[in-house]
């Protein structure tokens, strides 16, 4: 639904060019998709490499520079060296007076076998109606995460060049093939190349998740971190006709810590744990408003009776906006079929926190720490409490006031005819947080993909629609920005 009267003839002639040639880039994407670039696995990590190859020379072929950077090789655990595959640096256009917009993708993709429960081989791009006849859904792994994300900027990128179009901003590159395997080596190389190669970027663009709806476009502008913990207690197993009833036992006592932690409402119990989270503003609260999210549907694809929360509002607020303390595990403790009468000796209980802007990490350990040692000492357990973190990420938050959020929403407008969710993303974006932390550049979080695409599951796809009105937005996205910079 082209909105006609805002839409530039110059965008008519790009969007029709792109139309033209959707079956070119559906092409691309089926070649993309045939290579497993599985970074997990480590028989397929020649085929990462492949792929590495693969993307470099489609950026070449669009007349960029790109530079392939070596980072060495990774030791297995069980002793086996893999080479890691090498990160893309290109760019493409090194006009002074155009601001400099890079992009972040990967070409690395999650595990995936037919077996699995895939109706079509998920390396063979396959194109079937959706439940919804109008809509073609193209399904195969890494068809929305990430390859076809990625191929629809370059797709986008091309578009300007076969048109011989002047180049509305300069292009920068970052596509890495280990993102599924924790991107390792990528923080040290942007840390690395902040003075030369980030040097003269304007704006980081990544487009690496999803709409919050099936339908309606979105922009992300920020993500919840998370903070693991472990705690043990105890020291050797006994038997519980010889101990019973004459000992403290550590599994009580872990268990008791662990009860303490959240109430039968979701509330942290943790003193001090809200203290440092951002009030919410009158400007916050609108955008939930206006937010697009089906409650029902949402709780039947989790496949639970009810949620905490009865509003659309508080749900998503539940989710992106306030901190959740998750309980994941004990190990240590007897777990397998039938009985065993043993006194566990040392557990240890797992837990994790996604905390929001602007609760600190050192003080939210310390928090833990007091908030346990506190139960604790109240049960006058003889045994050893050991509290630690191994595990911190920091959340992400962008302002939606910026520049980019504004080109954002433009071009959402031009190429959909409304304008986009504002959303955040209940999870940990590591990515997000690190380019922003690195190169203290503006980062927006950019999907084409819909709430439906099923990255990392059976069955990933993106329809033929986003993926083409995707290419769509990104050519109207590099328009705008040139015209707000």
């Amino acid at each position: 639904a082209m909105s006609s009267s805002s839409t530039s003839s110059l965008e008519m002639e790009i969007f029709q060019y792109i139309d033209a040639h959707q079956n070119d880039f559906i092409k691309d994407l089926k070649e993309w998709v045939a290579v497993e670039s599985d970074s997990v696995q480590p028989h397929l990590r020649k085929e990462v490499m492949r792929m590495m190859a693969l993307a470099a020379n489609r950026l070449a072929a669009l007349g960029a520079t790109v530079n392939l950077v070596n980072l060495g090789s990774q030791q297995l655990p069980d002793g086996q060296v893999l080479p890691v595959p090498s990160v893309i640096l290109g760019e493409l256009g090194k006009d002074p007076h155009k601001p400099t917009v890079c992009f972040y993708g990967h070409v690395d993709v999650q595990p995936a076998k037919k077996e699995d429960g895939w109706n079509t081989d998920p390396y063979t791009l396959t194109e079937l109606d959706g439940v919804h006849l109008f809509i073609r859904n193209l399904y195969g792994r890494g068809a929305t995460d990430n390859k076809g994300p990625v191929l629809a900027w370059i797709n986008a990128v091309e578009t300007v060049r076969a048109l011989k179009l002047a180049m509305p901003v300069n292009f920068k590159f970052v596509i890495e093939g280990m993102e599924e395997a924790g991107s390792l080596g990528l923080e040290k190389l942007l840390e690395e190349e902040n003075q030369s190669f980030f040097s003269d970027v304007d704006y980081i663009v990544i487009s690496d998740n999803l709409w919050l709806s099936k339908s309606k476009p979105a922009l992300t502008y920020g993500s919840r971190g998370s903070a693991c913990f472990f705690v043990e207690c105890g020291s050797k197993d006994l038997h519980s006709g010889t101990f019973g009833g004459i000992i403290h036992e550590p599994l009580l006592d872990l268990i008791a810590l662990l009860d303490s932690l959240v109430d039968s409402t979701g509330h942290i119990q943790i003193p001090g744990i809200y203290d440092s989270v951002a009030a919410l503003t009158e400007e916050e609260w609108k955008l939930y408003e206006s937010i697009e999210f089906d409650l029902e549907e949402h709780r039947n694809n989790c496949g639970v009776k009810k949620f905490l929360y009865s509003t659309k509002e508080e749900i998503l607020l539940h989710l992106w906006r306030y901190p959740s303390l998750s309980i994941h595990g004990i190990e240590g403790a007897f777990h397998e079929p039938g009985i065993k009468t043993v006194i566990p000796a040392k557990v240890i209980g797992k837990f994790s926190i996604r905390q929001v802007p602007h609760m600190d990490l050192s003080v939210v350990k310390k928090q833990v720490v007091e908030h346990l040692e506190g139960v604790f000492s109240k049960r006058n357990s003889p045994n050893k409490l050991k509290v630690s973190m191994p595990l911190g990420a920091k959340p992400w938050l962008a302002d939606v006031n910026d520049l980019l959020y504004k080109a954002g929403r433009r071009a959402v407008k031009t190429v959909f005819g409304e304008d986009p969710d504002f959303i955040c993303d209940g999870s940990t974006i590591p990515v997000a947080r690190m380019f922003q932390t690195v190169t203290q550049k503006s980062v927006m979080m950019f999907p084409i993909g819909a709430a439906d695409d099923g990255e990392h599951s059976q069955n990933e796809k993106i329809s033929r629609h986003n993926y083409i009105e995707g290419t769509k937005l990104f050519a109207a996205f590099f328009l705008e920005l040139s015209k707000l910079h």
